[in-house]
């Protein structure tokens, strides 16, 4: 065994590093999170080739003062908290005093800081070792340059993805602070180009509009609650302003973004079931004590613990609920859709005819003429008399409505009680249900139903194996409840219309798109999409595939897209289907064209094959002819399954007539 020995201190404060700084963006975020700590109002983030040559953060906070500058780029020390007891009550970003001492484990970093606006102190390292200090000239605040980032650990610059990619995330980290401190102004440029500006004067929505666009920020709904333990604010968009991933909703606790997987749900449970599976859009802002929140569970402080868990998400449930249903009754549909409510039996019905106070209630309550007030004032008899003959008449109509109620009662009791034969009875003595269930879960497990590779299982016989890629001529016998009966040859065969007309949906549009045959709709003007900086950096280069789908679309500049025209196998509300069509691309993790023609051609057919239809004889017959050439006729895209095979052998089972 080998001795066991200490390692260098240059040694550990790699290592270490490797657990704060995985990337360009981690170093944006560190030292931004130190600015805001500082209490700064402005901060400027500018970077080079993506971060990886050059990343200046500049802000106008307390700075560091000259004898406290050789402290702040040690490992573990600070100035947020003092002892154990701290750690219960972390009201500050930063905490742990590793950000700068791990930065310039990997980096060149040269610091510029003043705490009067008058001397400054200039200071630099690299590779964790001081080559430098001297006294400057600057405005207050701090201004920290940090250049060829992992010089010294080869193995960590290997890993990085495309300097698009890294530039992208330092964009996403930015954006998520700038939502969590709309109080602060912050800028971001990007060789020489602002790719972000916020004005710092509190205004959340304003804040929105300069990340998501202002379409967005137009369509996004306050939301509000408190308790005496969490204090919540935010913005969500509409049920109809939705998109394809979690990625655009942010949960900021004390000013810090976290990732909570129950936070986000209860987030969902808001919209009920008025999302239809997509996300929204969403900032949520909570302030609670420090110490329910603990923040020391992972490097990057993205993953936190909080107590009374439970009871914040039922905050923001409430919260979201509320706001959606005060929007829905602001919409001028919900005010002009009539009440229909009737009145209800503890309340009078007045007739104000003159001469005549109607004081009877509904028929329910059957009361005797007698019990009717007398009205006071004027007795002609003339209307007299036509008040109790009108009485009178509806009186004998109300007992005939008795009768008739009774009647029918009676009969309702003397019908056979319904009994639900899909419900597994304990006095079933043939249990085909049961049967038929556990059939179906058998089937679908095994190929051609399963997918993937043929297993070694001797339940599956050769002809089952050919059937995989190869549907027999069916001929029909019938639809029931959208799916549709076939027979060959003796066995069975069960259709879902829905997943098989979308297998050849999906067909007919990728071989379109791989042949680059699209026919296209164009628009007279065209239509603008706006979009974050991060997708709109991402789309940017996707312009050729898009082309290659059908879409027309050009780089208007402002985080802007122009499109001229569309395919024409888009269907539904243009604007709507381009827009999940994006969402599609900007949150799929294929990076190869082919792939991503497939998940578009998939996503297209979901969209234009989505609900079940009567067919006619004919088409239901054509639509067997069809699936005999279908890719893979037994399931969707998706890996519905579409086709399910009874042989004699299984339906002979289900009768209990093989032993």
């Amino acid at each position: 065994m080998a001795k066991i020995h200490e390692l260098s201190e240059n040694l550990t404060n790699q290592i270490a590093a490797g657990e704060v700084i995985e990337r360009p963006a981690s170093v944006v975020k560190e030292l931004v999170e130190n600015a805001i700590d500082a209490q700064a109002s402005r901060i400027r983030v500018e970077v080079q080739h993506s971060g990886l040559k050059q990343i200046s953060v500049q802000d106008n906070g307390s700075g560091i003062a000259p004898d406290q500058v050789d402290l702040a780029f040690m490992r573990h020390a600070t100035s947020k908290i003092q002892d154990e007891h701290d750690l219960f009550n972390i009201a500050t970003l930063g905490f742990r005093g590793e950000a700068l001492a791990s930065i310039a484990a990997v980096a060149h970093v040269e610091i510029l800081t003043s705490t009067d606006g008058q001397t400054a102190t200039r200071a630099a390292f690299a590779g964790g070792v001081k080559k430098f200090q001297e006294d400057a000239g600057s405005a207050k605040g701090t201004k920290i340059t940090v250049g060829d980032i992992f010089y010294n650990t080869p193995a960590r610059l290997k890993y990085l993805k495309s300097p698009k990619t890294e530039l992208l995330k330092i964009v996403d980290i930015v954006n998520r602070i700038a939502l969590g401190h709309p109080e602060i102004s912050l800028t971001l440029a990007s060789d020489g180009k602002v790719l972000l500006r916020t004005p710092g004067n509190g205004n959340l929505k304003q804040d929105v509009a300069n990340i998501y666009g202002r379409k967005v920020a137009e369509k996004m709904l306050t939301v509000e609650n408190e308790d005496p333990d969490f204090t919540l604010y935010g913005l969500v968009s509409e049920a109809n302003l939705t998109r394809s991933s979690r990625n655009f909703i942010s949960i900021l606790l004390n000013g810090r973004y976290i990732k909570n997987y129950q936070l986000s749900s209860a987030l969902l449970d808001g919209y009920g079931n008025k999302l239809g599976g997509k996300y929204p859009i969403a900032v949520l802002a909570i302030e609670a004590d420090p110490l329910l929140v603990d923040v020391n569970v992972h490097p990057t402080k993205e993953e936190v613990r909080l107590s009374k868990e439970k009871e914040l998400s039922r905050l923001i449930t409430s919260a979201v609920t509320e706001a959606l249903m005060d929007e829905d009754e602001a919409s001028p549909l919900f005010q002009l859709t009539p009440f229909k409510d009737k009145t209800q039996l503890d309340q009078l019905e007045f007739n104000l005819k003159p001469n005549v106070v109607d004081t009877r209630r509904p028929d329910d309550f059957q009361l005797e003429v007698s019990q009717v007030a007398e009205p006071e004032g004027k007795t002609d008899i003339t209307n007299k008399k036509e008040t109790e003959s009108k009485e009178t008449k509806e009186t004998k109509e109300t007992a005939e409505k008795k009768e008739n109620k009774q009647e029918e009662k009676e009969e309702k009791t003397s019908a056979p009680e319904y009994v639900d034969l899909n419900q597994v009875r304990e006095d079933d003595q043939y249990v085909l249900t049961k049967s038929w269930d556990q059939h179906v879960k058998e089937q679908t497990a095994l190929p051609p139903f399963a997918g993937g590779e043929e297993a070694a299982s001797p339940v599956t016989s050769k002809a089952d194996q050919l059937l995989r890629q190869h549907l027999p001529a069916l001929r029909l016998l019938g639809q029931m409840g959208g799916y549709l009966l076939a027979e060959h040859g003796g066995d069975l065969y069960l259709l879902d219309q829905v997943a098989a007309r979308r297998r050849l949906e999906y067909d007919q549009i990728l071989a379109s798109l791989e042949k680059d045959e699209n026919y296209q709709q164009g628009l007279l003007e065209p239509l603008v999409f706006d979009f974050s900086v991060y997708d709109y950096q991402k789309l940017k280069d996707q312009l050729p595939l898009l082309r290659q789908l059908g879409l027309e679309m050009e780089d208007f500049g402002q985080n802007t897209l122009l499109m001229h025209s569309y395919p024409t196998w888009l269907k539904g509300e243009v604007t709507v289907q381009v827009r999940e069509l994006l969402d599609q691309l900007l949150s799929s993790r294929e990076n190869d064209g082919k792939s991503l023609l497939k998940l578009v051609a998939a996503k297209a057919a979901e969209s234009n094959v989505s609900r079940r239809v009567n067919l006619t004889g004919a088409e239901a017959a054509d639509l067997l002819l069809r699936l005999q050439t279908a890719s893979d006729p037994y399931r969707d895209a998706s890996g519905q399954v579409a086709v399910v095979r009874l042989s004699q052998n299984d339906l002979s089972k289900l009768f209990k007539k093989v032993k």
